[in-house]
């Protein structure tokens, strides 16, 4: 990842969204780059106003890329699955998330070129280039007016939460999703995790099933463990393998995204990264 003064993409809009710039646009001007300054003063980086791997991911959230993920266990090598060609992502794709394709591959249906080829795409796209397997809530009082609008509609309650993530998750997830209240810290301990971000309870418990560990009892698991599996289960759970089967049109493409994220944020940067992959696995 590297943004600076002058760029015009949808990855500098979600930039802004979580720098608490209001309103968001695609545009990298003199505004952002303040911003980005100040970021990176305040966290230790070299204040230069170009978002590097290192600023992209403190923006982004704390956590990293996880070490290992999987469902039983992680290979120590590539292996190979029927049909599709995975020594071809090498370079384009973590070898970790390589690794663990055949598992989800075989247990969630995403087993084809094509299958597979949207499904890196959406995940690549939500998790910042595979970098990213918890949301980030870290949001200021224009930011939480800006994106939660819903829960947050007069900046003295927006001021009440800004810059105290666990806070805004407990409420903007509360009495839903089979999260309990606001007081129950369910929000908070079910948030965004994985490639393609398990929210809520019921998700989590659902995916925990589903490959027989119980990750309520301990949700970094999804973050650490399972960032490719949750996704996976999530893209097969919704539906979205079948789509994939529709095509490898932009259309396609876009029918995905909005059923992974509501609305087309992004979505060049998810056609884009949908051909390179396509165009190595087919």
């Amino acid at each position: 990842m590297l943004l600076k003064k002058g760029d015009n993409n949808e990855s500098v809009k979600l930039m802004q969204e979580k720098l608490g710039i209001s309103p968001a646009v695609t545009n990298f001007g003199p505004k952002t780059e303040e911003a980005v300054k100040a970021f990176q003063l305040k966290n230790g980086l070299t204040p230069d106003g170009i978002v590097g791997d290192k600023t992209w991911g403190m923006i982004m959230g704390e956590s990293v890329q996880p070490t290992s993920q999987s469902v039983v266990s992680t290979p120590t090598s590539t292996p190979s699955v029927s049909g599709l060609k995975l020594d071809k992502l090498k370079g384009h794709v973590p070898q970790v998330v390589i690794d663990s394709i055949p598992e989800v591959a075989t247990k969630f249906g995403i087993n084809t070129p094509l299958r597979v080829a949207h499904f890196l795409a959406q995940c690549g796209h939500e998790s910042g280039g595979f970098r990213l397997t918890k949301e980030n809530l870290n949001y200021s009082a224009k930011g939480l007016m800006g994106i939660f609008k819903k829960y947050f509609p007069t900046e003295a309650l927006a001021k009440a939460y800004e810059r105290q993530p666990a806070k805004i998750a407990n409420k903007v997830y509360s009495n839903r999703m089979g999260n309990g209240t606001e007081a129950s810290g369910d929000g908070a301990k079910f948030c965004g995790r994985g490639y393609i971000q398990l929210t809520g309870k019921e998700n989590y418990t659902a995916f925990g099933k589903s490959i027989g560990v119980d990750v309520c009892a301990n949700p970094e698991l999804v973050a650490s463990q399972y960032a490719l599996a949750s996704a996976a289960w999530f893209f097969s759970k919704n539906g979205l393998h079948k789509i994939a089967d529709e095509g490898a049109s932009d259309a396609v493409v876009t029918k995905i995204t909005k059923r992974v994220n509501g609305g087309t944020i992004g979505l060049p940067d998810r056609i884009k990264h949908f051909k390179e992959y396509y165009s190595l696995l087919a």
